[in-house]
Order: structure tokens, then C-alpha cells, then sequence
């Protein structure tokens, strides 16, 4: 047998095929779908996954206002930021940040999710958030996926 024939294949920005995608978020869990969404724009779905370059698809996530929480976690759950000044701490609700722009949720779940480092910061600007079932994004004709069917 001959083991040089078994080559590790490195994806790199040139040969990296990344795809458009579309997500409804109507009905799903913000957490579950968070995670799913995290893997997509990571390209853990992808035979060439490669951990230190950007192969995942960019994702388009629409009817973001359609997305659930159990219980009473739309005002109990609590999401800490601080300005840098004393006193400085401030407190944000998902119902909160949901009010203030449908993306600012999405972002903050999915950012948690992502590598703490310049590739994490360069994949969350692959994700594209829309309240409504309508998006700007016709000319990159993105197919739409089940996100159930993913694990």
C-alpha cells in the first residue's frame, strides 16, 4: 500500500467554492438555528473544511422577526455589554435588541458561536439578516435550504 497516495487537501482563498444561501427562520429556535447558521458560515458542511480560512457560504437569513424563544426568555434572558467608562455596564434584553433592529440578534448569538479572532470577525460579515421574506440579494440566485436537514 502505498501511503503516499493519501494527501491531506488544504483549502486556500483561490480554490475555496463558496456558495449563496437562503434560511427561513419562521418558527425556529434562535439557538438552534444560531448553530446551524454558525457551522454554514464556518463551512463545517464542507468535505474541504479548512480551519484558518473562510470556506463557508454566505447566508441570508429571512422572516428573522419569526423566530422563537421558549418560555419567558424574550425578557427574562439578559445580555451584558460595557461602554469602558465606570458604571459603564448595560444590560440588553432579545426583545430589546430585536426592536432595535432584527439583525442585532442574529449578530449577537451568531458572533458567540464564531472563532474569537480576525477569521470570526471576517465570517459574521458573511451573514445577511432580513426581517421580511424579501432580500436584496436576486442577482447572486442563492438557494434556499432546509435547516432541519442539517445536523
Amino acid at each position: 500500500m502505498d501511503t503516499l497516495s493519501f494527501k491531506t487537501i488544504s483549502a486556500n482563498k483561490a480554490t475555496v467554492k463558496k456558495e449563496w444561501v437562503v434560511v427561513d427562520a419562521t418558527g425556529q429556535s434562535l439557538g438552534r438555528i444560531g448553530a446551524k447558521v454558525a457551522k454554514l458560515l464556518r463551512g463545517k458542511y464542507k468535505p474541504d473544511f479548512t480551519p484558518h480560512v473562510d470556506c463557508g457560504d454566505n447566508v441570508i437569513i429571512i422572516n428573522a422577526d419569526k423566530v422563537v424563544l421558549t418560555g419567558n426568555k424574550w425578557n427574562d434572558r439578559i445580555y451584558l455589554r460595557y461602554t469602558g467608562y465606570p458604571g459603564g455596564q448595560k444590560a440588553y434584553t432579545p426583545a430589546d435588541l430585536l426592536a432595535k433592529g432584527e439583525d442585532r440578534l442574529f449578530r449577537k448569538v451568531v458572533k458567540g458561536m464564531l472563532p474569537k479572532n480576525r477569521l470570526g470577525a471576517k465570517l459574521l460579515g458573511n451573514l445577511y439578516v432580513y426581517a421580511g421574506s424579501e432580500h436584496k440579494h436576486e442577482a447572486q440566485q442563492p438557494k434556499a435550504i432546509d435547516i432541519n436537514t442539517l445536523k
